[in-house]
Parts: C-alpha cells; structure tokens; sequence
C-alpha cells in the first residue's frame, strides 16, 4: 500500500510538473487553461454564471491561442487541428450564450466539449517526444 502511495505521489507531481512546463513554453495556451478553468469548473457545480459572464473572453483567447506561433516541439497536425477546434467551439458557445436563447444544459454540454479539447491537446502535448 505504501509503495501505490509512493508512485501515485511522484505521479501527480510529475503531471503537474509537465503541465506546467508545457504552459511556459506555450503562454497562449496557459492563458486560455485559465479561462478555461475558471469557467468549466464551476459549471460542475452548476454554477454557469462564469462562463455567460466571460464567454467573450473565451473566444478569444482561443483565437489568440489559433493565431500564436505553436513551439515547434508541439506543432504537430494533431494538436493543429484540436487548436482549430478550440477556437470554432469557443466562437460558437459566444454565440450562443449571446443569444439568450441558449438552455442552461446547452451551455454545459458545449463547455464540457470543449473542455474535453482542451485536455487533448494538454495530452497530445505531453506524449510529444522532446
């Protein structure tokens, strides 16, 4: 038991680690993480406030993110592409809070996806070979 400790211990540290040198290298991507953090998180709790107020913000720093210069050791057509839909999914939830017409599970569902791009790219730049 003290040895899955152990591991599961160096795990999480070494996860954070990764995550954090991926956003140093990548500060378009860091910034978009805290939007993206503090507007999905939150939802979980049903708590959508975040996002309606800051949906604008989203989209665009997921546009910066789009337009950023991607370090050459995570520009991969994968993670390209994810980019890509990271910013459409980000402009079409603005437009659809903005709307006022879109249901509270609507905006959850469509968060959530993106949340699920974002975690892909954060993957996909984690099992790049540096």
């Amino acid at each position: 038991m003290k040895k899955i400790f152990i591991l599961f211990f160096f795990y999480i540290i070494s996860y954070h680690l990764q995550a954090q040198s991926i956003g140093e290298k990548w500060k378009e991507l860091k910034e978009f993480h805290t939007v993206m953090s503090q507007t999905f998180h939150p939802s979980e709790e049903g708590n959508l406030e975040p996002i309606k107020t800051r949906s604008n913000e989203m989209a665009e720093k997921a546009q910066i993110l789009a337009k950023s210069a991607i370090p050459t050791e995570f520009a991969t057509p994968k993670i390209k592409d994810a980019v890509k839909r990271l910013n459409k999914g980000s402009k079409e939830l603005n437009k659809l809070i903005k709307t006022g017409k879109a249901s509270d599970e609507q905006i959850k569902t469509n968060l959530a996806a993106l949340h699920d791009v974002f975690h892909e790219i954060m993957g996909l730049c984690k099992n790049e070979k540096h």
